[in-house]
């Protein structure tokens, strides 16, 4: 039987959701997710828990922070002056997604994670951050398979 490992392409259907249930992406009712496999193009433990999946077959995992979107780090929360973030007429508020700018890496998302009359706190981690986080998931088709060269 053939089943899924490093360097093939792959299909998936997938349902994600944290630990209380409540729903955070979904495949459905889209076209399957299709990546290859080590790419490192998803989360390493979605990628790790299709490893071994045959086609059509199904299973759930539940992936701790370190195999999702990590911890949430402490030096992407900036404590700003909010005459540095408010531009015009914005009115922020808590959970509202700003778009910074890095050198080097360009633009990056930053949520309003609290605010003062004086002081605006971003976060630049990822809401899942910190989050275990629960997948169903369905491999569709093995699309490629890798061969070894033949030396």
């Amino acid at each position: 039987m053939l089943r899924a490992k490093l360097g093939d392409k792959v299909k998936v259907h997938y349902r994600g959701r944290l630990e209380d249930g409540r729903m955070f992406g979904s495949s459905d009712p889209h076209e399957p997710v299709s990546f290859l496999l080590g790419e490192g193009t998803l989360i390493p433990g979605f990628e790790q828990a299709v490893v071994g999946m045959a086609p059509g077959e199904k299973k759930t995992v539940t992936l701790i922070p370190e195999d999702g979107y990590g911890l949430p780090r402490g030096d992407l929360r900036i404590v700003s002056s909010r005459a540095r973030v408010v531009v015009g007429d914005v009115r922020l508020q808590v959970g509202m997604v700003l778009s910074g700018q890095t050198t080097g890496t360009g633009r990056v998302p930053l949520r309003v994670a609290d605010q003062t009359e004086s002081t605006v706190t971003l976060d630049g981690n990822h809401p899942l951050a910190g989050r275990h986080l629960v997948f169903e998931l369905e491999l569709v088709e093995i699309v490629e398979v890798e061969t070894a060269a033949v030396t």
